[in-house]
């Protein structure tokens, strides 16, 4: 990858898509450290870092931390994602955009894109809404003498803005820069999140050492040392995360370039005096072709009880419903693990039937000539098709379910809670640089550039 960039840089072209992505992600970080207004935001990190398990702790971390410090980039580019995956799944159920996509060529394009930018905007209208009440709440917002309805005007118009700006931004990446825009913003919030991950491991360092040291345990507070032992973390630990996260990376990108490739033969046919088709080649299809989704579907839906148990101000030690709740879907208990894990395997194969069908495909290959050996176009090689998109996705459903829990699990066991959400960071960080390497190579072979070749 390293010499990929080094190579890509020597060509002049490339070298300024490289610059113009490299001060992209400058104003992007300028603008997640710009508070927003009106807003406490010492209290506001206070309060989130006791909500990792919740929708506030992934979106925290999808922002990279501008979400806990109420910035203008708070709400990252979520709002974008959200519409289009909104957007993807209504041209499925909405046959006038399934049409609009088919059928519209270029101009269709134009205007899907046009609706998932102002579907983005509504979205980020609503969810800045959403936080600012959050904040409101819990007393979180200083007017200062001004009156609450233009305060709450200025911080909902501030998060939609920034939300807005970036999506502008990710897509003057992707038409002028090297990748795709969206997802190297995205790429950029969690890796400026590495600092702080480091600084927590030596806190926790530290923390270890004073639970070892028996004059501040007579004097720390029964509340304060609960505290100090859920970020405690022993020095011997630090090699084996190290390894893990490295095993994790190499497992990572060995499923993203894996995939199966299913044989087909084209009949021969004669037009005219010329015989067209014969030849062999085949529809690859990837082990992991839902990608993250499945994990950010299935982490919002697990974490939904604890978020509403955030707003309630529940907590594990309160009588009740709103007590049991929490304690049942805390994230160091078996039962969260067991409903994340399905919820994985489930939203796995509701993606995998959206992003491929398999009578659709064997109905193209059948009008085209072509047939997988041994199955009868039609129906036979539909089935053939749901037969191993069923195998594989399983596949890619158990690796994502590994890679999600592997990080809670080992928190549970080390009782260190930072790792909550290093399977799903890890993938996008991986997956995204991935992508770009291929990108950049993509354009130096499109310049006829041979050194990285060589």
């Amino acid at each position: 990858m390293i010499e990929t960039i080094r190579n890509a840089w020597k060509i002049p072209e490339l070298r300024k898509k490289m610059l113009f992505t490299v001060f992209a992600l400058l104003i992007f970080r300028l603008g997640a450290v710009i508070p927003v207004p009106y807003i406490n935001s010492a209290d506001l990190q206070s309060y989130l870092q006791t909500q990792s398990g919740t929708i506030l702790g992934l979106m925290n971390a999808m922002s990279g931390s501008a979400f806990s410090m109420a910035t203008v980039f708070a709400l990252s580019i979520q709002p974008y994602i959200n519409s289009s995956i909104i957007i993807q799944l209504l041209t499925v159920a909405i046959p006038a955009l399934e049409r609009l996509q088919k059928e519209g060529g270029e101009e269709g394009r134009k205007k899907i894109a046009s609706i998932t930018r102002y579907t983005t905007v509504l979205i980020a209208l609503i969810q800045g809404y959403g936080y600012y009440s959050l904040i409101n709440y819990y007393g979180l917002v200083e007017t200062g003498g001004i009156p609450a309805i233009w305060v709450g005007i200025v911080i909902v118009l501030s998060f939609t803005a920034g939300s807005a700006f970036l999506m502008w931004l990710g897509e003057q990446i992707t038409e002028f820069g090297i990748g795709n825009g969206i997802s190297i913003i995205l790429f950029a919030g969690i890796v400026s999140r590495v600092p702080g991950m480091i600084g927590d491991m030596i806190t926790g360092i530290q923390y270890h050492n004073l639970l070892n040291d028996q004059t501040f345990l007579a004097t720390v507070a029964e509340t304060d040392l609960k505290t100090y032992q859920s970020m405690a973390l022993h020095p011997a630990l630090i090699p084996l995360i190290l390894i893990g996260v490295l095993a994790l990376v190499v497992l990572v990108v060995f499923i993203n370039n894996a995939e199966r490739r299913l044989p087909v033969q084209y009949a021969k046919r004669v037009v005219g005096r010329k015989m067209y088709g014969g030849q062999s080649t085949h529809i690859p299809i990837k082990v992991n072709m839902s990608g993250v989704m499945p994990i950010i579907f299935a982490q919002s839906i697990a974490s939904l009880p604890a978020t509403i148990g955030a707003f309630a101000k529940w907590t594990q030690d309160s009588e009740g419903f709103g007590g049991a709740l929490m304690r049942l879907f805390d994230t160091s208990q078996p039962f969260y693990s067991i409903i994340y894990f399905l919820l994985i395997i489930f939203f796995s194969y509701f993606y995998a039937s959206m992003q491929f069908n398999p009578i659709e495909v064997a109905n193209n290959l059948k009008k085209n000539g072509g047939f997988i050996p041994g199955f009868r176009p039609g129906k036979p090689t539909a089935d053939f098709f749901a037969k191993v998109l069923s195998k594989i996705t399983m596949f890619g459903a158990l690796y994502l379910a590994v890679v999600a829990l592997a990080p809670i699990i080992t928190g549970n066991l080390v009782n260190y809670s930072s790792l909550a959400i290093g399977g799903t960071s890890v993938i996008i960080v991986v997956g995204v640089a991935l992508e770009t390497v291929r990108a950049m190579e993509a354009q130096m072979l499109m310049r006829h550039y041979k050194g990285f070749l060589e």
